[in-house]
């Protein structure tokens, strides 16, 4: 797995010692830790044949934070840091996965098109570009199933809810991806599930 940093060198190498420097093998995480988290997620991701931007950017996606994870690694203020790191694009979509105000935007997914983002760190709206949107959707599907494929208690309070989600943003999924929820999440709803 090699993502892109600045200019055309792999960053793989730098981005497993800036994990290190910030002591995530320190942080617990459903199945561990929060870098066997974070590989897993950018493990899956390669598996369903996302770019090198999108693993990187999972690999990296609790660096500011989320919603539902509360320990950011780095501040706003260093987004700069992480952009040399692991290259712009990736950069950018972890500060979309990381500023994503779920209970504003969760539920626009495949319902508005195009979905209206809400910046939960700074309360504005925006509407990132269908590339944006389908990186994000990948990241958030690998998290969700990583999370839950480790914690049955999480697997069975979220799972049915999780499932419906990523049904109606099925459009925008890699088809790996949403094999992967069928699978893990299927047994957790009465829906009919589709694999195809």
């Amino acid at each position: 797995m090699t993502p892109s940093g600045p200019g055309s060198a792999p960053a793989w190498d730098r981005i497993e010692a800036f994990l290190r420097a910030h002591d995530t093998d320190r942080i617990p995480h459903p199945g561990g830790t929060l870098p066997a988290h974070l590989h897993r997620v950018a493990d899956l991701l390669t598996d369903w044949g996302c770019d090198p931007d999108v693993r990187a950017a999972g690999l990296c996606h609790a660096a500011y934070g989320t919603d539902g994870f509360d320990h950011a690694l780095l501040g706003l203020d260093r987004r700069g840091t992480l952009a040399e790191l692991v290259g712009h694009r990736a950069e950018a979509l972890v500060h979309l996965y990381a500023s994503c105000d779920r209970a504003a935007v969760y539920p626009r997914l495949g319902a508005d098109e195009p979905v209206v983002f809400r910046d939960r760190f700074t309360g504005a709206d925006h509407t990132p570009p269908e590339e944006d949107l389908r990186a994000f959707l990948a990241i958030t599907v690998a998290n969700e199933l990583d999370v839950l494929a480790h914690n049955a208690d999480l697997a069975a309070r979220y799972g049915p809810g999780l499932y419906e989600l990523f049904a109606r943003a099925r459009a925008l999924l890699p088809p790996a991806a949403w094999r992967a929820c069928t699978d893990l999440l299927g047994p957790h709803t009465t829906t009919p599930k589709e694999r195809n």
